[in-house]
Order: C-alpha cells, then structure tokens, then sequence
C-alpha cells in the first residue's frame, strides 16, 4: 500500500502514495495502449504489464532503466498477474502458472482448473509463507490452496455455498478472507490450516458485487467495497463476556433483547443475526462503478484509499479506536495534466472533538515512504518502519546496475 499503478487507453502510471496533500508520479509509459494489468513488485524498478492489444502476451519491464527484462506469451488470455519477491502467478481462464521471481523460469503449471472467468486468485505478499489462492469450484465457493513456495497443494477450503467473487491475504500470509457473488457474509479463515475465524455481515437487504477485499498491514482491520455506494471495514477482534456495561442507551437496550432473542431462534437465524457489524464505513458519492481499496498507513496515520475506475483517488481518516464514519480528507484526479484536486468533504462535516476532525488537518508535512509492519525475515509484524527504498532487497534487488540477470525468452 506504498504505491499506486493503474493502467489506462494510453500506457500506465505508477504514484507514491507517501504524502496526503501530494500525489508523486513515478513513472508514467505510453508505449503500450489499452493496459489493463499493471502490477508493481513492491516499491521496486519491476513491474509486470498485460495490454488489450496482445492480451495473451506478459510483458516484464524494468522502468527506471527503460528496458524490457522478458515477456512470456500464454495459450488463452490473461486474466490476472500476482507477485511477491519470491513468485509470479499468471492466472488465465483454466490454467494458472508459476515462475520464478528471481530468473522468470517456469516452474509449475496447474492445469484444467474450474472455469475461473474473472481471473480470481490471490498470492500472499510474504514471500517465506508464499500461499496461492483460487476458486477450486465454479459452481460453489470452495477455496483452493497451493503453497508456492514448495509448488503443493496445500488444502482446499469450504468457505461459501455460491461462487467466489473477491479474496485476501493478510500480510503475513496467515490469513485469508472470502467473499461470494451474494456479497453479503465475509469470512475469514486461517492459514494453512483452513479454520473459520472471523464472520461478517456486509448487508442483508439486496446481493452485491464485491469488488475489493483488503487487509491492514497489522491485520487488524479487513476493508470491503463494492458496486454500491458504502466502504466497510471490520475490525478483527474476538468480543468476550468481560466487556463493560453497556450505558442504559436505547441501541443498547434493544441491543441486549436482540442477544437475549437468539436463544429461542434456530442455530442458523441466530448465527446470522450475531455476526459483528461494520466497525467504520464511507459512503461514496458514486455507486455502480468498480473501485479498489486499501488500508494504509501514510504520514503515520490510519488511512482509508478509495480508487474508482473513472480516475479518482480518495483518501479517508479512519479512527482506530472509535470507527464510524470515515472522513474525506482529500480527492486526488489520476488522469488527465496531472494537476491535483483538492474537494472538500461536503456530506459528511467532521465532528467537533472527534478523532477525525483532531486529525484531518494534521497531514500538511510530508514524511518519507515508508511502510509499517513488514519485515524481511519472514514478514513477521513487529511494528518496525521500512524505508521504501530496502523493500527490494531479498531474492530481487532492483536498486543497481546488476539487479536483474539479463533474460531472452
């Protein structure tokens, strides 16, 4: 979550995303039209693209030196492209393939897997616990689990009755999250063992097309947008019967009836009517467009990043401690001269004495890229703060001459 690239009918752009009030574009291509995939390896010179012109076709470029490193072309289309410092996934309809980050070797193919028209598949961030995740069904919502790193299947999970529609590592790799085409439970569950943690109720009253699933960094929070005009984001915590007394709130008190009426409700009503609510939410002021979403920490605050497929870039103050609704803090155009907007929130004022409103105006000094809560010895979280420029070091270096071994395919 340090940087942005979205591909557009011109090339593609890549931004930093270091600075609220300032949006930093690192490179921007207009060599190959109409990308639609653009994927970066971190903050790193290596980034993978797929156009509509040769849609069958991977291209691999190291942009800062302005060279393509290989490109690999595939039998059917290519849906989507995953990477971490230790592999790359190519996923196409009915097969998916595995290579070798370091010299983009091919070094496993699964074959014949179920009809997968949307490309779906996720690959954890850390390298050490390089899990690989896709439908195993195309009729219901089983998971499967390969282990990259040791190219076997790992598992499979049952985690939803209807097809797949959106997936998530943590970033760790010891967690993933699920959601269906319904779009209304999310579920998250542990890796690799494959047990349910975590169940939450997006919305019960219309199905949606879940668009984004995402973790926070330390994994405390799960962020899901969709086709409608509402951001939830979940907080992952297990609530205990040592909680304090409720104040004597009408929300509180119907709250406990509600608890009390699960006792005489069959197991299945009344495990869906217990499921944990959104801890925070945004209400965007468009709906029915796709948008990608991500929980970041920037100027060593909580925030939410919108993206919407029309070009804009919206950043959100969350509240860590309270949640509610989010606050707009600042609306960034990605396309057009490059010149930046600055909209102010004019739904939803900030709240005096809030968190929201303490912090909105806090974020006027840049502070150097740096990312919270990775390491490289594993991904372990140990809330230590990595300067963008070592996160590519590890199994590819990309920061001097020699960083990539020359590769003819």
């Amino acid at each position: 979550c340090s940087s942005l690239a979205i591909g557009t009918t011109t090339g593609y752009r890549l931004f930093s995303l270091s600075s609220v009030e300032q949006l930093d574009q690192v490179h921007e291509s207009n060599e190959i039209p109409d990308v639609y995939i653009v994927e970066r390896l971190f903050s790193s010179s290596l980034v993978v693209v797929v156009s509509h012109a040769k849609p069958q076709q991977m291209n691999v470029y190291h942009f800062k030196k302005g060279t393509e490193i290989c490109n690999y072309s595939y039998s059917s289309n290519i849906l989507s492209i995953r990477l971490n410092r230790q592999r790359l996934v190519v996923c196409l309809e009915e097969s998916i393939y595995i290579h070798n980050i370091k010299d983009m070797k091919l070094l496993k193919t699964i074959l014949d897997t179920p009809p997968n028209t949307t490309g779906l598949c996720a690959l954890s961030i850390n390298h050490a616990n390089s899990y690989l995740a896709y439908p195993g069904s195309a009729t219901s919502g089983e998971i499967a689990l390969y282990d990259g790193n040791t190219l076997k299947t790992a598992c499979t999970i049952p985690a939803h009755d209807g097809p797949l529609a959106a997936l998530a590592f943590n970033s760790t790799g010891s967690k993933l999250a699920l959601a269906s085409e319904k779009g209304t439970v999310i579920r998250v569950f542990s890796i690799p063992g494959g047990q349910k943690l975590y169940e939450f109720r997006r919305g019960m009253k219309r199905y949606v097309n879940i668009s984004s699933l995402v973790f926070s960094m330390d994994s405390q929070f799960l962020c899901a947008s969709s086709n409608t005009e509402t951001v939830h984001i979940f907080k992952l915590e297990h609530l205990t019967d040592s909680r304090p007394e409720e104040p004597p709130t009408w929300s509180g008190y119907m709250g406990k009836m509600f608890q009390a009426a699960t006792n005489y409700l069959p197991a299945q009503v009344s495990g869906m009517m217990s499921q944990d609510r959104a801890f925070a939410t945004v209400r965007l002021n468009i709906s029915g467009q796709r948008n990608i979403c991500a929980l970041s920490t920037i100027q060593k605050l909580p925030r939410l990043l919108v993206t919407t497929s029309d070009g804009h870039l919206y950043i959100y103050n969350l509240d860590p401690q309270d949640g509610g609704e989010c606050v707009l803090i600042k609306n960034h155009s990605l396309l057009g001269s490059g010149k930046m907007e600055n909209k102010e929130n004019d739904l939803q004022p900030p709240v005096p004495q809030s968190y929201a409103a303490t912090v909105a105006r806090q974020s006027t000094v840049p502070s150097t890229s740096t990312m919270p809560g990775y390491s490289e010895d594993g991904g372990a979280l140990r809330g230590e703060v990595i300067p963008e420029h070592e996160f590519a070091t590890g199994p590819v270096c990309l920061d001097d001459e020699n960083e990539f071994p020359p590769v003819s395919i």
